[in-house]
């Protein structure tokens, strides 16, 4: 749900009062009951318009009407029931036409700023804004100076030098000012919260005199600063006070809401009080303010009432008080009542937050929201929908059908609610259009709510963008390829989109091949995203035109925006199921059966754009790669060769056969350079890693031989000059490709290094550079174009440690020096100060100092490096800051840029981090030591890779005795992906962690003890196993479903390439992103089949073939949900159970395969269709499962060894794929509850019938002539022919019978015809302004037409006799017209008039003559409640 809005107001001021006691001046002022009217109040609630202007000067402080709302209170507070975007704020309008409040609507000074000024707390509010203002200037002018200094490094350093310093210093200067801002800002926001005075309570408000004035602040927040004491305040008590307080007529709108206000935040202290409402009292007085003919005011009451609710039962009560009718009022009025209209459709939306309040919404109501969903009168045919000036409530109204479709799909389909959802889609009108598609594929999920859309409807709205012949521009393009990246990636949406010969997924393909390169370029950017292809390094520079040849030595090198991520380790069983590259390899089979592959090639022979033609080049190729890694040989076979283009290329007796060719040479360059750019990613369990190949290289102790390092003097000579190093000191003029060439090949050689020392002065320049109080490297600002200085940084220390040369001129050097004598600073003990450390937290943040922490972990692992930070004593300082904890970020730059390859002191540092550290650095501590666990090192002895990781596990299982939960729940996680790999799980086991005080959280780490003999008789040892499987078998399979739905939808719908690659000083956005990757929850059932001694267990307890009876009995059924939720657990655990080799038994004992197979192929819920296709993907994994499939006609990729991959589909997709049409339930077949009908019986059908010109037009002479009338036109305005003399022909009927529309019976009867057929809200806010405003409140408080017949002109008067004579009198004249409109009638006959309207009749009377014989009828006050009056 979206969050809460502000509150609808800001300052209330003063009323009208002081007129009314300058024209009375001997009257005393009206009492009042309660406080008075000068109390203020803390909330920030929802507030009318200020008072007026003019009368500011005279105005009376004791009677006038104040609230004040709080100043620097939050402008986002607690959501409440029924609450939206923060958006669509509340629109305080200043005037509004009609209201008897516009003189007073516009505040300009005068005494509430003399109030407000007089507060304690407005001195030091002012002066905090004031503050933040100049705060605001500065960042900016800090942000034009960086940005300057940018450009400038382009330029020549000549040329800029004084600019340069001019920005530098400017720049330097603003950031002391930022500083100095920040710091006052703090200070007087301390100062503020300790109070100066003590002030009074709300309650002591009551005993102020009129002459009085208090000098308490008016500035309270909404809750923790209030001034009531919570402990000692009576909320019965102040609910009674203001309730009655709520009775006094006459006041300014102010007044109400202040009080209403005040209501609300007391149901916010006290919730419980709701529930002990007197609804005879509370509801008469929401009433009233509802029925107010102020906007504030009425929307106020809908916000009480809002919180109000608390049950079921409270929303029939609410119910009770003719609310429907009310916001149907209140939703139809026009825009300029927005303030009433939000707050009514919160009122609507808080039915949502109650279960089963849907229940309780009426049809009426839910058809006005349709109406103000649709486009209705603002819709332009020449103006895109997205374009247009439609109502601002309207995207919050489609969220509220969405939510409604959900709770009750047949309420929504008889209220003609799904158009409007439906056109939103397909217009791109409403912006999150990803949540409006899983609403539709919610209903596509079951067969009992499929049924209310029809099959071809619904998504295929998706499309239009894509297939538009007039063209679409490219926000709602993108919306829309949003809108069906998640239709595909849901098996509801591929499973209808596949209907009809998959015709919508055609629609998409073959969109490509209109003229239109927007759609082209858009679609090809969908079909990346679908199929999770993730552009390689190169792409870009490959679009741009440059040559594939020049990759060949950029692959090998890391990316200058990524970092060298650890591999995970394959398990000695091939690895857990990857259900999202199962899940691509059915979206890659159903796109190549629509003709992807087709289009592309047909694109690519007649595209004219290059660059788009390379784009479908690499898509091709791509598209290829993963068909051969993710589809079964019998579908990627053929889809290699492209018969189609070599025929084209082989096709020599026409001219495009050079096209041709050129295509398949860009395909085969491309293919190549994949490959030799990811051979571990394209070839995943086929081919040896480059992981394995760097173990090969350790093991025959002979480094791999580098061509960049043998070079010739003359080439090196012509490098050296190139790199622009030695023509100038500016390092911008340097050309850093050059010099990272330079470092990472010749300066390994001793004597290539020697030779750039003693030659030249390269090596001394970029040293210089590179020293910290150079203030050249340590002043340039960290940005993600800067980073390639920290790399060349790291490229520097690390070459140079490859030489004895090298060695010696980084102990010689300044370098390491003085980043000690930086670090020095920052240890209280040295005895080093500085008054700007370059170690300190903002340049560790703003420059690139962070840099320095990454070439001391290069230092770090090289047993030359640690002699070198020990000669300087560096580790004594690291020991001295980890233990004064003054300085976390320093702590994690450390932790964070540390090679643990090697023992030594940065070893030990963790460890002390990871005990003794606070809460925050033990997480962050256990977190690195992730990369020591998860990578793969390189083996340096006979005990292979165990030995280098062994002190991380005893680490991680220290980690697991802390005190905080989240550092156990850590090294958890850790421990748990190590254990992939079987001898760290062995080690694991004999650590011998106990994880009973961990409860869950430790559990999955458990069960990964069981995957090895080892671990289970542990594990057995402390009689865990047989609980365990009990506990399984009674309810944690179920709930493991849950579990692992949650973890597939985050998986499908999390997009790696959309999280945007966010470089941090910490590296955290990537130390977290590790625990999002595509991990499967561990199952108990087949850890426990990993092992002879499991299987056993497995088959004397009986569990297998208690599964396979669940779903041979059950599998098939489809209504009740907890059935289906247990058939999809017994198919995980059969699934686990039969991917394991040793599970083959298993399967061969039962038919179950066959049963899934039949689940996935014909079962009417799509995700349990989901369920058995991943599941099948499971068996498919072990030998005897893959054969079993065959079998049964669904076939499996697998390695050149012949092991099954798990990316098991059917060899006929139609099997899968074969959701046929259901039968469509219409909205004129769906009958609603009582409780969802405002008006019970539907209204009789009027058909349209438009007159005759030669028909004689009848008199209306009694009441229900005149209605039928009425209804005939109301008919006629859904009638787009009919509809301008219908609106004519009713206000005529308005002006000359406004009798008619007083009548309570027939409004009821109209608001059926609106609630019972669908109407557009510029209609229905004409029939309800038609109706007198009084029969609102004689529906609301129930009052019948028959207490009103008596004329009110002489009201007060009990005479008998004399309201006897006026009913004669009045019928008197009902006769005397009757006469009079038969005669003139009769005189337009014979003058031949007649124009068919029925009204025409009395169009030649006067308006005297007109008054005579229809007196305006009076209501009788006296037989209803007072108004809620409002002061002038």
């Amino acid at each position: 749900m979206l969050a809460n809005s502000s509150d609808l107001g800001q300052k209330g001021g003063a009323g009208q009062q002081q007129q009314q006691q300058q024209q009375q001046p001997g009257q005393a002022p009206q009492p009042q009951n309660g406080r008075s009217s000068f109390d203020r109040e803390g909330s920030s609630g929802l507030q009318p318009p200020n008072g007026g202007a003019n009368a500011a000067s005279a105005r009376n402080l004791s009677t006038s009407v104040m609230s004040f709302g709080p100043r620097g209170s939050s402008l986002n507070p607690a959501a409440g029931p029924g609450s939206f975007s923060s958006e669509l704020r509340s629109q305080m309008m200043s005037s509004r036409a009609g209201s008897r409040l516009d003189v007073g609507s516009v505040y300009a000074g005068g005494v509430m700023d003399k109030v407000m000024e007089e507060a304690p707390d407005y001195a030091s509010e002012q002066q905090i804004l004031q503050l933040k203002d100049k705060l605001s200037r500065e960042m900016k002018i800090k942000e034009g100076s960086e940005n300057m200094l940018e450009a400038l490094n382009v330029k020549k350093a000549k040329q800029t030098r004084d600019q340069r310093q001019r920005v530098e210093a400017e720049l330097s200067a603003s950031n002391l000012r930022i500083r100095e801002l920040r710091r006052k800002i703090s200070d007087t926001q301390q100062q503020r919260t300790r109070p100066a005075t003590p002030t009074r309570t709300w309650t002591q408000d009551s005993s102020m005199s009129n002459g009085a004035r208090s000098n308490q602040s008016p500035t309270k927040s909404n809750a923790g600063d209030s001034d009531i004491d919570e402990s000692s305040e009576s909320p019965s008590f102040a609910l009674a006070e203001l309730l009655q307080a709520l009775e006094v007529e006459g006041m300014m709108p102010e007044y109400y809401v202040s009080r209403a206000n005040q209501l609300v935040n007391l149901f916010k202290r006290h919730p419980a009080i709701k529930y002990d409402l007197v609804w005879s009292i509370f509801g008469m007085r929401m009433q009233m303010m509802l029925l107010s003919e102020s906007r504030e005011v009425v929307a106020a009451g809908y916000r009480v009432t809002r919180y109000a609710i608390s049950d079921l039962a409270s929303l029939r009560k609410i119910r009770d008080l003719n609310t429907d009718y009310l916001v149907v009022r209140s939703l139809n009025n026009y825009r300029k009542a927005d303030v009433e209209r939000e707050q009514a459709l919160k009122f609507v939306r808080a039915f949502l937050d109650v279960k089963d309040g849907v229940k309780e919404i009426s049809r009426a109501v839910v058809r006005t929201i349709v109406a103000v969903a649709e486009q209705g009168d603002d819709r332009r045919a020449t103006v895109p929908a997205i374009d247009q000036n439609i109502d601002r409530l309207r995207p919050i109204c489609i969220e509220t059908l969405a939510e409604i479709l959900v709770r009750d799909p047949p309420l929504l389909i008889a209220s003609g609610g799904l158009g409007p959802l439906s056109d939103a889609l397909s217009e791109g009108s409403y912006k999150a259009s990803e949540s409006l598609t899983a609403v539709f594929l919610f209903l596509l999920d079951t067969p009992q709510k499929r049924k209310y859309l029809q099959p071809s409807y619904g998504l295929d709205a998706l499309f239009t963008a894509f297939t538009d012949p007039l063209g679409t521009n490219e926000i709602l393009l993108k919306q829309s390829c949003r809108a069906v990246s998640v239709a595909m990636r849901s098996w509801s949406g591929i499973m209808t989109l596949s209907m009809y010969d998959f015709r919508p997924i055609r629609s998409l393909i073959y969109s490509m091949l209109l003229p239109s390169e927007n759609v082209r370029e858009t679609v090809l950017d969908l079909l990346f995203s679908i199929l999770r292809i993730k552009p390689p390094a190169w792409a870009t520079s490959f679009l741009a035109g440059r040559r594939l040849t020049t990759y060949g030595r950029v692959v090998n090198l890391k990316s200058g925006d990524t970092k060298e991520k650890p591999s995970p380790y394959i398990e000695d069983d091939g690895g857990e199921q990857n259900f999202v590259d199962h899940y691509t390899a059915l979206i890659l089979a159903i796109l190549i059966k629509a003709g992807l592959l087709h289009s592309l090639l047909q694109i690519a022979q007649t595209e004219e754009d290059p660059m788009l033609k390379r784009k479908i080049s690499l898509l091709l190729s791509e598209v290829l790669k993963l068909a051969s890694r993710l589809l079964p040989p019998s579908w990627s076979a053929e889809l290699q060769l492209l018969p189609e283009l070599f025929k084209a290329a082989t096709d020599f007796s026409n001219d495009e056969h050079f096209v041709a060719s050129s295509i398949v040479y860009q395909i085969s360059s491309v293919s190549k350079t994949l490959y030799r750019s990811a051979p571990s990613e394209t070839m995943a369990g086929i081919l040896p890693s480059s992981d394995s190949m760097v173990d090969l290289a350790a093991l025959e102790g002979q480094p791999r031989s580098n061509n960049a390092l043998v070079l010739d003097d003359t080439t090196f000579r012509q490098l050296l000059i190139d790199s622009g190093v030695l023509n100038s000191s500016n390092y911008a003029k340097w050309d850093w490709d050059i010099i990272m060439k330079i470092i990472a090949g010749p300066l390994q050689n001793g004597k290539r290094l020697e030779e750039a020392v003693r030659a030249s002065k390269w090596m001394k320049r970029i040293m210089s550079f590179y020293r910290p109080f150079k203030y050249k490297f340590a002043e340039i600002k960290n940005t993600r174009n800067t980073q390639k200085y920290v790399q060349a940084g790291c490229a520097l220390m690390h070459s140079l440690l490859q030489s004895n040369e090298g060695v010696n001129i980084l102990a010689d050097s300044k370098l390491v020096r003085q980043i000690a004598e930086c670090l020095a600073q920052c240890d209280p003990t040295s005895g080093l100060t500085a008054q700007f450390p370059l170690f300190a937290k903002d340049r560790l943040t703003d420059t690139l100092c962070n840099g320095y922490f990454a070439m001391l972990g290069v230092l770090t692992g090289d047993p030359k490096g640690l002699m070198l930070l020990e000669r300087w004593k560096m580790f004594n300082m690291m020991y001295h800051i980890v233990d004064l904890k003054q300085r976390p970020d320093l702590i994690k730059l450390l932790l964070t840029n540390f090679d643990y390859t090697l023992q030594g002191h940065h070893r030990v540092l963790l460890a002390k981090a990871l005990t003794a550290g606070t809460k925050d650095i033990r997480i962050y501590a256990t977190d690195a030591l992730r990369k020591c666990t998860l990578r793969r090192p390189v083996a340096t002895n006979a005990l292979g890779d165990v030995s280098d990781s062994r002190w991380a596990i005893q680490l991680l299982s220290t980690q697991l005795y802390d005190p905080e939960i989240d550092v156990c729940a850590t090294a958890v996680k850790i421990l748990e992906k190590a254990c992939n790999r079987k001898t760290y799980l062995e080690y694991v086991v004999e650590c011998r962690p106990a994880l009973d005080h961990l409860g869950e959280i430790g559990a999955p780490l458990l069960l990964r003890f069981l995957s090895t003999s080892i671990g289970y008789h542990y594990l057995d040892g402390l009689d865990y196993i047989s609980n365990e499987m009990d506990d399984w078998f009674l309810g944690r399979n179920d709930s493991y479903v849950s579990v692992i739905e949650a973890s597939l939808a985050k998986s499908f719908l999390v997009n790696a390439d959309e999280q945007g690659q966010q470089s941090t000083m910490f590296d955290e956005a990537e130390t977290g992103a590790e625990f999002h990757d595509n991990h499967v929850p561990p199952h108990f059932y087949r850890e426990l089949t990993r092992t002879q001694e499991g299987c056993k267990l497995l088959r004397d307890k009986g569990h297998f073939d208690e599964f396979a009876a669940t779903i041979r009995d059950h599998g098939m059924q489809a209504e009740d949900a907890e059935l289906i939720t247990k058939v999809k657990g017994c198919m995980w655990a059969v699934g686990n159970v039969g991917c394991m080799e040793l599970g083959a038994p298993f399967l061969e004992a039962s038919d179950v395969v066959e049963q899934i197979v039949r689940i996935a192929e014909n079962h009417e819920v799509m995700s349990l269709r989901g369920t058995a296709f991943f599941v099948l993907g499971l068996i498919s994994r072990s030998t005897h499962g893959l054969e079993i499939l065959s079998e049964n006609g669904w076939d499996a990729s697998t390695t050149p060894l012949g092991n099954s991959l798990g990316y098991c589909i059917p060899t006929d997709l139609t099997k899968l794929l074969s959701l046929k049409p259901w039968d469509h339930i219409g909205a004129s077949s769906i009958t609603l509850p009582i409780t969802q009908r405002t008006i019970r019986e539907p209204p009789p059908a009027h058909a349209s019938k438009p007159p005759k010109d030669n028909t004689e037009p009848q008199p209306l002479v009694t009441d229900e002539e005149v209605n039928a009338r009425i209804v005939e036109l109301l008919v006629d305005l859904g009638n787009t022919v009919l509809y301008k003399r219908a609106v004519i022909e009713l206000q005529k009927l308005k002006q000359r019978k406004p009798s008619a529309f007083r009548s309570t019976d027939f409004f009821k009867y109209v608001m059926g015809l609106m609630e019972w057929n669908h109407y557009r809200l510029g209609v229905r806010r004409m029939v309800i302004d038609l109706f007198d405003k009084n029969v609102m409140r004689q529906i609301v408080f129930e009052e019948s037409d028959d207490e009103d017949e008596d004329d009110s002109s002489e009201e007060g008067s009990d005479d008998d006799d004399d309201i006897i004579s006026r009913r004669a009198q009045k019928k008197e004249q009902e006769r005397q017209q009757f006469s009079q409109s038969k005669k003139s009638s009769k005189e337009e006959d014979e003058e031949g008039n007649s124009s068919g309207n029925s009204l025409n009749s009395d169009d030649n009377r006067t308006e005297r003559q007109r008054s005579v014989s229809e007196p305006t009828e009076y209501l009788r006050n006296s037989m209803l409640p007072p108004p809620l009056n409002l002061g002038r």
